[in-house]
């Protein structure tokens, strides 16, 4: 990584973690999924709307680390107005990346692209997934996204 890259990813993650992005409930979600990492008490909980086959709505809210709050802050701002199938294999290449591999030329991670040196620090890599499985989590226990248009399930 280049001189100043480092500190320009902390820069975004401070950012994130300060003020997030989809921050909170929805009131009508599709979906709803609570993750936790009782390593170290990072707690995330993610609802999803779908409508017309895609992500309409999405927010996050819970408690944890600077990286698992930033990374749900990155991963919402990433999801809404994706299919289902475009938000999973987002996911999967934020995994990869959260395991030291490189993100495919195709996915666009955005913001999340500054947690990439988590994958340096083995304890804190599921602190950045916590989220993003959540959301895998929501999108595989609908049963068919493009009918989804309301209802719960946790």
């Amino acid at each position: 990584m280049m001189p100043g890259i480092e500190d320009l990813y902390q820069e975004i993650i401070l950012t994130h973690y300060k003020a997030p992005k989809h921050r909170g409930t929805l009131a009508d979600p599709t979906v709803s999924v609570t993750q936790n990492n009782p390593m170290c008490g990072d707690e995330i909980r993610v609802d999803v709307r779908l409508e017309d086959g895609r992500i309409a709505d999405l927010a996050h809210s819970g408690q944890g680390c600077s990286i698992s709050q930033s990374a749900a802050s990155m991963m919402s701002e990433q999801m809404v107005g994706r299919t289902p199938g475009e938000a999973l294999e987002s996911i999967e290449a934020f995994r990869r990346v959260m395991h030291g591999d490189p993100a495919p030329d195709d996915v666009e991670l955005g913001d999340a692209e500054a947690l990439s040196g988590v994958a340096r620090f083995p304890a804190r890599v599921k602190c950045a997934l916590l989220a993003w499985m959540a959301l895998k989590d929501a999108l595989q226990s609908v049963d068919d996204p493009k009918e989804a248009t309301g209802g719960r399930s946790d």
